[in-house]
């Protein structure tokens, strides 16, 4: 039964972000920088991340085609990346947001749920949901360690 209620519960918070927001305003604010906040499995357990190493960095253009690079934020306020990139193509079918992705290796969509200024809730074709949040890099002083 417990099981049944995380699954309702699922399908209740898609159909919900699905009929709530016309997909194409979601589009602006995908691009950016976003690091993963939380994952919801399919099953309803949560896993938290309060920190990560890497962000990831999407963008999309006015044809709808983009990319996603993993990133790794440096003291010196800039970023290491390999020269990987998952290849976007952006589609709207059923009235649902998708990213659709592409590499050498693999192709597969997801769907966008939620993208605003702050958060961006995907679900990919396994239910689990992944929250982000928009990326802000931490603005470090030397000179607060020599106090």
């Amino acid at each position: 039964m417990k099981a049944f209620r995380k699954q309702l519960l699922i399908a209740l918070t898609l159909l919900f972000f699905s009929c709530k927001t016309d997909p194409k305003v979601m589009l602006p604010y995908i691009d950016g920088y976003w690091e993963i906040q939380e994952v919801t499995l399919k099953d309803g357990s949560k896993k938290e991340y309060t920190f990560s190493n890497t962000i990831d960095y999407l963008e999309v253009s006015d044809s709808l085609k983009g990319f996603r690079k993993k990133l790794k934020p440096n003291l010196l306020g800039t970023f290491e990346t390999s020269n990987d990139k998952e290849y976007i193509l952006v589609s709207i079918e059923n009235d649902s947001l998708h990213l659709n992705y592409t590499t050498p290796y693999a192709t597969w969509k997801e769907t966008v749920l939620k993208a605003n200024d702050s958060e961006l809730l995907i679900v990919n074709a396994n239910k689990d949901m992944y929250l982000y949040k928009r990326y802000e890099s931490i603005d470090i002083n030397p000179e607060d360690f020599n106090k």
